[in-house]
């Protein structure tokens, strides 16, 4: 488009699944939670269900280290699925000696308040979607339990009235003496003791992507003479909590990074303390970010703090390091996310997910074929182009194309008769792997027949249903300043298919990043993006697409000039059907305040037929957002389209007015991303 036209008890683990939202997922696909609410049996039932891909997922940090006879974190995935609806079956399936995962698909009061399940070892509890949520009480593992996962689930509300109550010791999740302990995506909140205690030398425990919250004690390890416990606590949210955020006691390795702790302005929580280094706990605290807090980082004379990267905003008090600690890649790999994308990545990011998930069925998945690439030659292929044309045409299952860390600087085309390919990285981050190209619409091809155009110029065009991209960077970096004479159109990422899935990537350019297509003006397109970044500058998001944008972070860009100026979407979408919807995300960037439009109309070759939609709601806006955010285009008005906003938030956002829509409540509940979705549910494999 144009803008005019370790010790020796530990034995490493190089881990083939490596996950963390939106940091890192697996070669299985590991971050589709939850089922979807209305595909399971009657309430009274635990039915068995099919094996989604969430349910092979292992977890990163300390939890994936082989020790103590335990080979890592896999929680339940070598047994049953049931999905449960009521305590009893909820607490029958998480005490059974036997592997299962348990999806926990309804608000499961707890009776008497306070119950905490005894989690049995080998279990995976994972919420369906957002509706998996424990109320007035929360699970116990206790002295040998081992192999669990605990994930996208709420657990909230078992606060007795008393703040620093000293008398119930209600938790959402305690651990005494257990080991290899995943807790992942979870919102918890409002208890009547701690959130989480890890306790009496557990240890072998990652805690990711959480939301800890209204709470005086958010998260307690240690209580022990032994220093025992190893554990990563990375990407949380830990928001309005008094104490403990963590206090951690006696740990051998406490490897802290990318958290947000917040203390908000106003409120009647005051926190006294953010982490906490107790006793002889070594620690290690990396690029993880401070708003508010008192007292952000202390530590006793006796325990030790490297800290690197980290950023203080209003911070006060004590905020301390010192001695040395242990370097945690000398145990297992990982990626750090910049401090800055923090506070964004975890408000898009951390606690349950909504909208993946899968229908009951009493019938095991098909196992996905896996094809390797690397640049060193350790794989099947040396490029990702050769690994998708070894995928036989109309292959009727899925096929895995895991690309190794590295840059692979080539074009990379799935043709329509190649459905159910997966391309995904495979190391600790999405910046890890990268497929990056530098066409440009006015870029000659090389045989001479004209240029590539700004649909031809993308890096990876997707033009098969049912594709799944995760874990890895897709990149134009295509010169403006240089080319000042050709068009500057430069897509990344081309989408011409239905049901495309991009989880947990990073989609970065400049004019024209991603292109959200369809076959064919009379073919629908949907496109379901969530935990990813997408960059640039103008007109960014665009096509014909029905495409969602969630939980995702927007980064505007400035351009090759260094001015501020910009379109984030520009949608062509046909009357009748759903455009761009992007939602519970943040636009933001290093740019000037009030520079860039949420979006204008694109007619493509000036089509009056087509009814351009951009909903923007439930969404995080910078200062830089006009505001007036929709704008015309090429003779065509806004106001003509279909533009709107609903309840956004932040310096960029604004009150209804007639240069500033807003939807009515009423409105409001037909766009929604499961109308945008209608009968795909988007699932991880």
């Amino acid at each position: 488009m144009s803008e005019i036209s370790g010790k020796a008890r530990h034995r490493r683990r190089k881990t083939a699944l490596v996950v963390g939202v939106p940091l890192a997922l697996s070669a299985a696909g590991v971050m589709g939670y939850g089922l979807v609410p209305g595909a399971q049996s009657p309430a009274s039932a635990a039915t068995p269900a099919a094996a989604p891909a969430w349910a092979t997922a292992t977890a990163d940090g300390f939890a994936s280290v082989n020790a103590l006879g335990q080979n890592g974190t896999y929680g339940g995935r070598d047994g049953q699925i049931v999905t449960v609806r009521t305590l009893a079956d909820l607490e029958k399936y998480a005490t059974a000696s036997e592997p299962y995962v348990i999806v926990v698909a309804a608000t499961i009061d707890m009776n008497p308040v306070g119950k905490e399940i005894k989690v049995a070892s080998d279990k995976t509890i994972v919420g369906s979607g957002t509706s998996g949520q424990i109320v007035g009480g929360g699970f116990f593992l206790g002295a040998g339990v081992h192999n669990v996962i605990i994930r996208n689930l709420t657990i909230r509300d078992a606060y007795q009235g008393v703040w620093n109550d000293k008398e119930h010791d209600f938790d959402a999740i305690q651990m005494d003496g257990a080991h290899h302990v995943w807790i992942d995506h979870n919102d918890l909140r409002h208890m009547a003791d701690g959130l989480i205690d890890v306790r009496k030398d557990s240890t072998y425990v990652t805690v990711s992507w959480n939301k800890l919250s209204q709470d005086n004690k958010a998260f307690g390890i240690g209580w022990t003479e032994n220093v025992v416990t190893d554990i990563t606590i990375h990407h949380n949210w830990i928001r309005e909590t008094e104490q403990r955020n963590p206090s951690t006691d006696n740990a051998a390795h406490a490897h802290l990074y990318n958290n947000f702790l917040e203390d908000v302005a106003g409120t009647d929580i005051n926190s006294s303390y953010g982490n906490y280094s107790r006793g002889a706990t070594k620690m290690v605290l990396e690029n993880s970010w401070f708003q508010g807090v008192k007292n952000p980082v202390i530590k006793d004379s006796t325990a030790t703090i490297v800290q690197k990267g980290n950023t203080f905003v209003g911070t006060s008090g004590r905020n301390e390091s010192g001695g040395t600690a242990f370097d945690p890649k000398s145990y297992y790999a990982y990626t750090l996310d910049k401090t800055a994308d923090v506070p964004a990545l975890l408000k898009s990011g951390a606690g349950p997910r909504s909208s993946i998930g899968t229908t009951a069925t009493t019938t095991k998945a098909a196992a996905a074929t896996t094809l390797t690439v690397a640049k060193d030659g350790s794989g099947q292929y040396a490029t990702v182009q050769a690994a998708v044309n070894a995928v036989p045409a109309g292959n009727p299952s899925r096929v895995v194309i895991s690309v190794k860390p590295g840059t692979y600087r080539e074009l990379v085309k799935v043709p329509s008769n190649k459905p159910h390919v997966t391309i995904q990285g495979s190391g600790g981050s999405r910046n890890d792997t990268v497929i990056v190209y530098n066409n440009a619409s006015g870029t000659p091809k090389p045989d001479g027949s004209g240029t590539y155009g700004t649909g031809g110029s993308a890096t990876v065009a997707v033009e098969a249903d049912d594709f799944q991209a995760r874990n890895l960077t897709i990149s134009n970096d295509f010169d403006e300043k240089a080319h000042q004479n050709i068009a500057q159109q430069a897509v990344a990422l081309r989408t011409a298919a239905d049901k495309v899935f991009l989880d947990g990537v990073i989609v970065s350019g400049d004019q024209d990043t991603l292109l959200v297509d369809t076959a064919a003006k009379d073919k629908l397109g949907r496109v379901y993006m969530t935990n990813s970044y997408v960059i640039g500058n103008v007109d960014f998001i665009f096509g014909r697409a029905t495409a969602v944008i969630d939980k995702s972070v927007i980064t505007l860009k400035k351009r090759w000039d260094g001015s501020s100026a910009g379109y984030v979407t520009a949608p062509s979408t046909v009357a009748n059907r759903k455009g761009i919807l992007i939602a519970n995300s943040t636009v933001n960037g290093d740019v000037s305040a009030a520079s860039f439009y949420l979006g204008r109309p694109w007619h493509a070759g000036g089509d009056a037929s087509l009814d351009p939609q951009t909903t923007v709601r439930n969404t995080s806006l910078s200062a830089a957002i006009r505001s007036t955010p929709w704008t015309d285009m090429s003779g065509f008005s806004w106001k003509d389209d279909r533009f709107a906003e609903y309840k956004n938030t932040g310096a960029g956002s604004g009150a209804a007015s007639a240069d500033r829509p807003q939807l009515t409540d009423a409105q409001a509940t037909g766009q929604e991303i499961a109308d945008w979705l209608g009968d795909w549910t988007p699932t991880a494999s």
